[in-house]
């Protein structure tokens, strides 16, 4: 299938429209490694703040050095361009240090919040990741298995040389939930990044001065934004730790998910100036509030398409997820992969640099997700969001929900077939159906007689942390809809009447 043919569908006019509409514009990034970004502001203000952890501070310098001794420790320990290393620890500033050193050593990071990561989760993230060597904490040592492990709070102060090694493409591997509610790992490229977070809007205009916190789940590629974003061009990243209040309380930029955005006080952040919010749907109220103190960006995109491809500057009027970022394609096609008209619901597919390079060890779901792109030809590729939109006359484009069960969930992704399949490995459960309400997941089971802590067990031991439903409700029976199916829009109203 070729562009002419794909476009033959539309009329003139439209094809027109869909040429301005469907592609960012063209701008080079500065650097081609997202880490060469942050040693160029470490040489040039080395005695600025970086990070700053719980009264702890590494300014550039500092962290600079920290992460060429990081660097040094790895290639030592065998690692080598391309290889993945584990990430797995917490909110920190071992954290940054390690990460950065794991770039600077021409590898990709693997990040995995070991507190709250279940074994059976971090050892199918080392498998599938071919993880020979992590990086954590003394702290933490004692929770991960691997070949080689190295605690970051014990590497001796010693002079190293600069790391002169050629860097691998992939930058990190982000492991998401998959349609059988196995995580697969997105092998998200340097490209991909420097693509993003260093041009407009994504550098979400970042300045040195600038204070970003660092709020989310270090596993979440929204996580990537924060920490990156801010290093690349010279800011402050604030890292929390137990409260995200404290640490929003003296940003400059928060980058978040609109349901942990919403449980922020804006009057305690008075220096927030620029807001930009993903990974979930985002109430037009709550961008109204903040809007009246910041800028506030809505932007959408999976990981696989590199935390976001689409981003807008609400304006306060009609809340979009925008248009593409820079080298990139949105295209809203039905389901024969031709381009819908102007106006009319159809599919996100997303082409360009922030189309990542698949999944790890799984050929199959990388070619039914990755394909080739008719649009820019060559060897693109065009990624299947399952998101669906539509673009309005002025080339802004709306967000329609999903093609599938797939929802989000504090940002990361979860099936909802996976945590059904789970809550029916209960004791006494015969049928259940899980919905999201309100942001969060309700599960419903069936007999009434089953026990929802029971329920809730089954999920947890199946699926990540995230995956298990909020409120569990035994009934009867579940309600069907003409065609046999459950009939979930009813469970939502007995939701709302409880």
């Amino acid at each position: 299938m070729t562009a002419m043919t794909t476009l033959h569908s539309l009329p003139p006019d439209e094809r027109d429209r869909f040429h301005r509409f469907a592609f960012g514009p063209a701008e080079a990034p500065p650097f081609d490694r997202i880490h060469h970004a942050f040693q160029a502001q470490a040489a040039r203000s080395r005695d600025t703040p970086a990070v700053e952890h719980e009264g702890h501070r590494l300014t550039y310098g500092e962290l600079d050095d920290r992460s060429d001794r990081v660097a040094a420790a790895l290639v030592e320990a065998g690692v080598r361009p391309g290889d993945h290393v584990g990430l797995f620890l917490t909110r920190s500033a071992h954290m940054v240090v390690g990460l950065l050193g794991v770039l600077k050593a021409g590898a990709a990071y693997v990040p995995q919040d070991v507190r709250i990561t279940p074994p059976h989760h971090l050892d199918h993230v080392r498998r599938t990741a071919g993880i020979d060597v992590v990086l954590t904490t003394s702290e933490h040592a004692d929770r991960v298995e691997a070949a080689t492990v190295i605690a970051l709070d014990t590497l001796p102060h010693r002079n190293v040389p600069k790391p002169r090694v050629e860097p691998g493409d992939t930058a990190v591997v982000i492991f998401t939930s998959g349609t059988t509610g196995v995580p697969n790992g997105v092998r998200v490229t340097h490209a991909n990044l420097c693509n993003v977070l260093l041009t407009e809007p994504g550098s979400l205009g970042i300045r040195p001065g600038d204070r970003v916190t660092q709020l989310l789940n270090i596993a979440f590629d929204m996580a990537v934004w924060e920490i990156l974003g801010a290093l690349s061009h010279g800011a402050t990243l604030v890292v929390r730790g137990s409260s995200a209040q404290q640490a929003a309380e003296t940003a400059t930029v928060l980058i978040s998910t609109p349901g942990l955005l919403s449980t922020l006080d804006r009057s305690k952040c008075p220096d927030v100036r620029v807001v930009a919010v993903a990974g979930e749907r985002c109430p037009q109220p709550l961008a109204d509030d903040w809007s009246r103190q910041a800028v506030f960006h809505n932007a959408c995109g999976p990981t696989e398409v590199t935390i976001v491809n689409t981003v807008s500057r609400y304006d306060g009027r009609a809340l979009t997820i925008g248009r593409p970022v820079p080298n990139s394609t949105v295209y809203i096609l039905d389901e024969d992969l031709r381009p819908c008209r102007i106006g009319e619901v159809g599919e996100m597919w997303a082409g360009g640099a922030c189309v990542t390079a698949g999944y790890l060890g799984n050929d199959v779901l990388t070619a039914q997700r990755y394909r080739p792109d008719p649009f820019l030809g060559g060897d693109h590729v065009m990624f299947r969001t399952r998101d669906l939109g539509r673009w309005t006359p002025e080339g802004e484009l709306e967000h329609h929900g999903r093609t599938d069960d797939q929802v989000k969930v504090r940002g990361f992704r979860v099936e909802l077939d996976a945590v059904t399949s789970a809550l029916e490995t209960a004791q006494d459960c015969v049928r259940a159906t899980t919905v999201l309400h309100e942001g969060a997941l309700v599960g419903f089971v069936s007999p009434a007689t089953v026990a929802p802590d029971a329920a809730r067990e089954a999920v947890a031991r199946a699926l990540p942390y995230y995956c298990v439903p909020t409120l569990i409700v035994p009934v009867d029976d579940l309600p069907l809809t003409d065609r046999g199916k459950v009939d979930r829009a009813a469970l939502r109203a007995l939701v709302t009447v409880a």
